[in-house]
């Protein structure tokens, strides 16, 4: 058996506001392991994502892929976050070198330290485009009036009123089942923060995830043209909470958050 560095690191977290954040797995391995047996590791880890990684022969790069327990995932932001965060703790405590590059099967993810425990990553962002209405029964399924709707080629926008209907929102899945869309991501203006947001995802195992990068990744350009400003703080209502830092320039979405290992230690294989 081969010995990888391993951790469940826990990003996009405020723990001084309560917010727990996404917990990620992340794995360090010498190479990529197939498929099947990474799908595998990601069903037995049970966490929102397992993150690997394996070197590239260039400085400071990595290839990275993530898997839920179910199946793998074409963009994970907090997956990302972790990824950086733990990356910078092994390796730049020996040789003090950043930022990081992460190659994954979708493009190019930059990444670095800010400071004690904040970290940050650029994304590209995701544009989206407005519709005249949502998809018949999304508005039952949510239980909120819709004020706004736009599809992506990632998750849609749902525009709700307020922070209040966001927070209040209880999605009937069997519902949401039924309707052929992805993921939402659920968004409204809020009086302390510049937007508030929950993920949902009827289709997959979790239903609904708990701080969401890819997401933010689509809201953040949406916010920025609605209230026409560059840099933004938003909070994603899920049970643990998530809290989000973000700007955006030039098409890219820098996300910074912060993050903590709640396990650290050896992963054998």
């Amino acid at each position: 058996m081969k010995n990888f560095s391993f951790s469940i690191t826990n990003v996009f977290s405020n723990l001084d506001m309560n917010l727990r954040g996404n917990p990620s797995a992340v794995i360090l391995l010498d190479e990529e392991l197939d498929r099947k047996t990474m799908q595998r590791i990601g069903k037995d880890l049970h966490q929102p994502a397992t993150t690997f990684l394996w070197p590239t022969d260039q400085h400071n790069t990595f290839n990275i892929r993530w898997f839920a327990p179910d199946a793998e995932i074409g963009l994970c932001g907090h997956g990302s976050l972790a990824a950086i965060a733990f990356l910078t703790q092994l390796i730049t405590q020996k040789t003090n070198t950043q930022p990081f590059k992460l190659i994954s099967p979708k493009g190019v993810i930059l990444g670095s330290k800010k400071n004690s425990n904040e970290y940050e990553i650029n994304l590209e962002a995701i544009s989206s485009t407005k519709l005249s209405s949502a998809p018949k029964g999304l508005e039952e399924a949510l239980g909120q009036k819709i004020v706004e709707y736009h599809s992506s080629q990632n998750k849609h926008i749902v525009v709700l009123e307020n922070e209040q209907n966001v927070a209040e929102m209880d999605p009937n899945f069997k519902l949401l089942q039924a309707i052929d869309v992805f993921g939402y991501a659920v968004t409204a203006p809020s009086e302390k923060f510049s937007f508030v947001s929950r993920t949902i995802v009827p289709h997959v195992q979790q239903l609904e995830d708990h701080a969401t990068g890819s997401s933010h990744a689509l809201l953040v350009p949406y916010w920025a043209e609605k209230l026409d400003i560059d840099n933004m703080v938003s909070v994603q209502l899920s049970p643990r909470g998530g809290y989000f830092s973000s700007s955006y320039k030039d098409k890219i979405v820098k996300l910074m958050g912060q993050a903590y290992n709640s396990v650290e230690g050896t992963f054998l294989l």
